[in-house]
């Protein structure tokens, strides 16, 4: 070796060392990077030398790039329970967790023998309960769940399956072995953000994975992919992913993943059964479904048979079930396999029915409903970890899993009697220290604890693991298990092949794409957001511009100025934008009231609605688009520490950008597909609603005040100033804002483009004969044409108003909502 290179390797190896001067992991607690004697271990040393070649300073920069990626992704998850309900950044660790090949075997060994296992337990609950019959599992044990849903008792899921994905928590402990801590087979989550994980540090650190034979991921996706559409094979069938909706703390993940995957993304209120058959709403009628990736929980599936409250599932599921013509990932009554008090028996379940221990044990567990292990737990309370036998939390008494030696000396007393009074709702499980690996923190590597979640699909007769997974890291040096619930970040996982890894994508190869210039049909309820969404955003301008033309009346000096203000704040009041009380407030107060009070008719309130459509079909929109819908909202929601009419008013400028903003974003960044014509529509019918309205309201005010408020809310005065270079008159203003179909702001020109609109949508008839809403339309635009400006009077234009609230609901009718029958089954006209 030359010196020069000589120096080159002590220099890179003094910088590992600096980069480790602050790791120094606790005793008796396994690392993941350096082993008993502190060196590093050999699969973990490309990274090392990755970080040690760029410096401090340009892995800061990276791991910043890794944040912005995601940000701009639009990756974030909530927090259950959040008051605010706050959209969180997605907690990036960056570091990775790496896998050496020998330990990947072990686990997948492990895991496929336990997920065979839950499987046989989960058919066998459901069916001839022979576990029950010969002793092996209480019944008491398990009838506790929510999760044992009697009506599913006897069905056979169609296929066989109850899982055909499963995700299981695991960790080490201080001897190097795998323990399995939970397992996940109701909805299981996190495989979407393992896969976003993976695309922003293969970004930040394309070095490493390059250098390292990592794993892809693509394959298990490609492998679930092919596996469900086989199951919905069925002509004109289609896979759906079924989300609670965008409240939900990882809808990111479901609208990721069924992107991604090329499936629908659907709530409850999307779908339907008929005949037991379970269907599709979409614009062009019902579609068939034969099988859905289920991400919320079993009791909600269906409120006829199972949790009568809930609004998020499908009436008539569990009989579609029964009836073989459907299959869901996974089962209804699946999630039975996350009962802690199933861990206290398994282990002797697994001795019966495969004649030997699991290769992965899982942490020691005793299930308090058995008389001897309930006072064997109380008579050594402080050594245990107390966590409810079902679900999340034993209501009133803990919330999660509980380390007793934390508690204060009254909470372990009212916790012992909890445990005697009521035993069957409580495990006991031994206190699990994690293994740590390395975070990066201010120039540094630092240990933290860390749990891995893995996840495993049936495909054909087989269990695969995806070679990878989702790894919760620590806040905290504490290395119990039990501190991970509240918080950590996230890190990728990289799983490391023995030899060359195989380029594997989800994306055909690009000689090989398919061309097509449309998507998959149009959920109904996606065409009902999007038809509101541009309703609420074109309703905001036309307050905001009512607002502004109140500023510009205040401060003309125009005697005639007084009579176009109070119209201005009696409309103000009549949509609901102001109380009653505001009719002699100050234009300074009025503005600050319309942006940011509590009525319906307010901005705070229209851009929240406007939100809450653009939430459910936010994968529709540019990052761009979506931001601009929230930044309206936060500028609504936001009170300034101080007010003043400048301020105010500015505020409302700023306001009306961003709403012009948005429509510009529609206008050209959309596809011009089905969605956006039902924007346009429903922009075109709020925009002719609107003006009608202002017209009956200043059309007939004294003097040309009124109608100069008139042009100003219809941003049509350099128009009309041109055109007549004259004040005002009432004929020649009615005529531009109603009849002129050359002004776009004009009633006449958004019954037009309506018109034009409906040519692309379906139910379109090819034989030249109007549907009810093209009559509709077809009505509006005689009415239009055939009147005069001169003899317009408020009545006619209540009844051209009128119509526009006609045809928003003859549109409703026939695409929003599905007849059958007497029978309507319907979305509903407001979203959200």
């Amino acid at each position: 070796m030359t010196l020069r290179g000589h120096r080159a390797k002590e220099s890179r190896a003094e910088r590992i060392l600096a980069l480790l001067a602050h790791y120094k992991p606790l005793p008796g607690v396994y690392d993941e990077i350096l082993d008993k004697n502190g060196e590093p271990r050999e699969h973990w040393k490309p990274v090392l030398n990755a970080l040690a070649d760029l410096g401090p300073r340009e892995v800061e920069r990276r791991f910043a790039g890794a944040d912005r990626y995601l940000r701009d992704s639009g990756v974030y998850y909530r927090v259950y329970n959040d008051p605010q309900g706050v959209e969180r950044p997605w907690p990036l660790a960056h570091m990775p967790l790496v896998i050496a090949p020998e330990e990947w075997a072990t686990l997948t060994a492990g895991l496929t023998e336990r997920a065979e296992l839950l499987e046989q337990v989960i058919a066998d609950l459901f069916g001839p309960a022979h576990l029950v019959s010969e002793g092996l599992l209480p019944a008491a044990a398990i009838a506790g769940s929510m999760d044992f849903l009697r009506p599913m008792v006897g069905a056979t899921p169609r296929g066989g399956n109850h899982m055909l994905l499963y995700a299981v928590d695991v960790g080490r402990g201080p001897d190097g072995r795998w323990w399995v801590l939970g397992d996940r087979a109701q909805a299981p989550s996190g495989a979407g953000y393992a896969l976003e994980n993976r695309l922003a540090m293969a970004r930040s650190l394309p070095e490493v994975y390059r250098t390292l034979p990592v794993e892809r991921l693509a394959g298990f996706f490609q492998d679930v992919r092919a596996q469900f559409s086989s199951l919905a094979a069925g002509t004109d069938s289609r896979v759906a992913v079924l989300t609670p909706g965008p409240l939900n703390e990882t809808y990111f993940e479901h609208a990721f993943l069924a992107r991604y995957l090329g499936f629908v993304l659907a709530e409850g209120a999307d779908l339907t059964v008929r005949d037991d058959t379970l269907y599709l709403r979409t614009v062009s009628g019902l579609k068939k479904l034969e099988m859905v990736w289920r991400r919320l929980d079993a009791d909600f599936a269906d409120p006829l048979e199972l949790n009568p409250r809930s609004r998020l599932g499908v009436a008539g599921m569990v009989h579609a079930l029964r009836s073989g013509q459907v299959t869901l990932a996974n089962s209804l009554g699946s999630g039975i396999a996350e009962a802690r008090s199933l861990l206290a028996f398994l282990p002797s379940i697994a001795r019966a029915r495969l004649g030997r221990d699991l290769a992965i044990p899982h942490v020691a567990t005793w299930w308090c409903g058995q008389p001897l292990e309930r006072g064997a737990v109380i008579a050594d309370l402080d050594s245990f970890v107390i966590a409810p036998a079902y679900g999340q939390n034993v209501p009133g008494v803990i919330s999660g899993a509980t380390l007793v030696s934390d508690l204060a000396p009254e909470a372990k007393l009212r916790l012992a009697e909890e445990v005697r009074l009521r035993g069957a709702d409580f495990v006991a499980q031994e206190v699990v220290k994690l293994s740590t690996m390395p975070v990066w923190r201010d120039g540094y590597l630092e240990p933290r604890p860390f749990i891995l979640r893995l996840f495993l699909a049936k495909v054909g007769n087989k269990w695969t693991l995806m070679p990878g997974g989702f790894c919760r890291v620590g806040d905290r040096i504490d290395a119990r298990a039990v501190t991970m619930q509240q918080d950590g970040r996230s890190a990728d996982v990289c799983v490391l092949s023995t030899g060359p890894v195989e380029e594997t994508t989800l994306l055909p190869a690009p000689d090989k794409i398919e061309l097509r210039r449309a998507t998959a049909s149009l959920p109904s309820r996606a065409a009902d957001n999007l038809f509101w969404l541009a309703r609420y955003m074109e309703r905001a301008e036309a307050t905001l511009r009512l607002v502004r033309q109140l500023g510009d009346q205040v401060g003309s000096g125009d005697p005639m100025a007084g009579e176009a203000t109070r119209r201005i704040i009696d409309l103000l009041v009549s949509w609901e934008a102001l109380p009653k009380d505001r009719l002699m407030a100050d234009p300074a107060a009025i503005a600050e009231t319309v942006l940011h009070g509590k009525k319906f008719g307010s901005l705070a309130s229209i851009a929240q609605s406007a939100r809450g459509a653009a939430s459910v079909i936010r994968d529709r929109f540019s990052p761009d688009a979506w931001l601009t819908i929230t930044d309206l909202a936060a500028l609504a929601e936001t009170r300034p520490e101080t007010d003043s009419a400048t301020g105010a008013f500015d505020r409302v400028d700023q306001a009306l950008r961003l709403a012009a903003a948005f429509s510009g974003l529609a206008q050209e960044n959309m596809n011009q597909l089905i969605g956006w014509h039902f924007m346009k529509i429903g922009k075109r019918i709020e925009r002719a609603l609107a003006t009608c309205r202002f017209t009956r309201q200043f059309a007939d005010a004294k003097g040309g005040a009124g109608l100069d408020v008139l042009l100003g809310v219809c941003d049509s005065q350099i128009t009309y100033r041109r055109r007549y270079v004259m004040i005002a008159a009432r004929a020649p203003v009615l005529d531009m804002v109603l009849l002129d179909p050359n002004n776009p702001r004009s009633v006449a020109f958004q019954a037009d483009r309506i018109r034009n609109h409906l040519d692309h949508l379906p139910d379109h008839r090819s034989d030249g004969r109007l549907n009810t809403v093209e009559k509709t339309v077809a009505r509006i635009l005689v009415e239009l044409q055939t009147a005069d400006a001169h003899t317009l009077d408020a009545k006619q234009i209540a009844s051209l108003e009128q119509r526009f609230m006609t045809l928003s609901d003859d549109l409703s009718a026939q695409y929003f909502t599905h007849r059958e029958g007497n029978q309507t089954f319907g979305i509903g006209e407001v979203p959200g």
